[in-house]
């Protein structure tokens, strides 16, 4: 009786916690040793569920109090299945006007989710297939051409889709 007991505990707990994101169609992080470097692409292969449904997709950022800058650039490219490309360059703020980080956590690690595509549009997968979608950071210096080669505090970079909730 008591293992019965355990099974249908931990079926309800898989239930409460599959069931707290049903928005999610795809969430993945991969992490970035020490400082991310200007070079280093982070890479997700993505296979939609569907090629008529619209979706929101987001950059999810990690960052600790290493991370020296008010703000964030990156390049983020998305390749279709039949080869077509989409390159953005994008600023995100990352911290309040009086130098507190954005994003949520109660240690010294945030958690910021940005927007990408949807925000405006929802975005549709009109290929079907694999995407790879590649995350770079475009940082620099004030009043320097070259990119910082090395970026310190951002500890993971991570790619999600959801359900769009307008369509």
């Amino acid at each position: 009786m008591q293992k019965s007991n355990y099974w249908v505990i931990g079926l309800v707990i898989l239930i409460i916690v599959t069931s707290c994101d049903s928005n999610r169609v795809f969430d993945e992080y991969k992490s970035v040793p020490n400082q991310w470097n200007k070079d280093n692409k982070i890479e997700f292969k993505v296979t939609p569920p569907d090629s008529i449904k619209a979706y929101n997709l987001f950059v999810n950022l990690r960052n600790t109090d290493a991370y020296k800058y008010n703000n964030l650039f990156l390049i983020v490219e998305l390749n279709y299945p039949n080869g077509k490309t989409l390159k953005d360059t994008l600023e995100y703020k990352m911290t309040h006007p009086d130098g507190t980080f954005l994003g949520t956590g109660f240690t010294d690690v945030k958690e910021n989710k940005l927007w990408y595509k949807g925000y405006e549009t929802p975005f549709v997968f009109n290929e079907s297939g694999e995407y790879t979608v590649n995350i770079q950071h475009a940082m620099r210096q004030n009043g320097n051409v070259y990119g910082i080669d090395n970026l310190e505090g951002i500890t993971d970079v991570g790619f999600r889709i959801e359900h769009s909730q307008t369509h």
